[in-house]
């Protein structure tokens, strides 16, 4: 699904930009483009990054890594 449709990115896209090491929106902007244009993207994707964050810091996904 897209979140930001100024710079096409997706949800997928997000998540992988997470689990590669973002976690913050500045960097997520900084590596995807998200809020850059109209901005509207930034509640979803900021919803996501965090959602994301709390998965990738499980003691069973860090020890994967």
């Amino acid at each position: 699904m897209f979140v930001c449709l100024c710079n096409g990115v997706t949800e997928e896209q997000i998540r992988n930009a997470v689990c590669a090491g973002a976690s913050t929106m500045a960097q997520l902007g900084a590596c995807l483009g998200i809020g850059a244009g109209c901005g509207t993207c930034q509640a979803f994707a900021a919803q996501l990054l965090n959602e994301t964050l709390r998965i990738r810091d499980l003691p069973e996904n860090r020890a994967a890594a």
